[in-house]
């Protein structure tokens, strides 16, 4: 009986370690399940996440390109609207000297055949005080220069000469050529004579 009794518990202890070997199977097999299942939703949130990029860089691409496309399309309106002001914005002053150049044409066909220089004369004066009037509504104004001091900003200095008079030193004597600003700006200096 003893004999049986030991193979019993020998039974036993067979019948244990294989119970516990199949409970760590088990238990080995649900961990390598639940491992995979979890590098299976691993790889679904990697997955996910790569769609979710690729969507987003392709979004953030085809946005470059439109923003591209149309700052080169207000590049060029910008290059043409410029060119065309290029072109056409001396049009207005042109226009408007047409009528002096009438003038002056009308004056050299009546100085041929006028035998009153007075006349001849008081029409080149008409003509002249109109275009000065004209520049003046343009915005250009003539450089007041004789008797002012010598200042750099407006005048050019041609020449020196002595000082007729002590308080002319320093200052403009004679204007060889006038000077003009265009809406406070100096288009032309005055070139001038200056006493020493």
């Amino acid at each position: 009986m003893k004999n049986r009794n030991k193979m019993a518990d020998k039974k036993d202890k067979i019948k244990e370690q294989v119970a516990d070997k199949k409970d760590v199977k088990a238990t080995k097999n649900s961990e390598e399940k639940s491992t995979t299942k979890e590098k299976a939703k691993k790889t679904d949130n990697t997955a996910s996440k790569i769609e979710e990029l690729e969507a987003k860089l392709s979004e953030m691409n085809d946005k470059h390109l439109r923003l591209q496309a149309e700052f080169d399309n207000y590049r060029r309106r910008t290059l043409n609207e410029k060119m065309d002001l290029i072109k056409s914005g001396g049009e207005d002053v042109l226009s408007s000297l047409l009528p002096v150049m009438d003038n002056f044409e009308r004056a050299i066909t009546a100085s041929k055949d006028a035998k009153d220089i007075d006349a001849v004369r008081e029409g080149i004066d008409l003509i002249y005080t109109s275009f000065k009037e004209y520049l003046n509504k343009k915005g250009v104004k003539e450089i007041e220069a004789v008797h002012k001091e010598f200042d750099t900003d407006y005048h050019e200095a041609m020449t020196k000469i002595p000082a007729p008079d002590k308080k002319l030193k320093g200052k403009v004597i004679d204007v060889i050529e006038k000077g003009y600003m265009l809406n406070e700006k100096v288009i032309r200096f005055a070139k001038v004579v200056v006493g020493e």
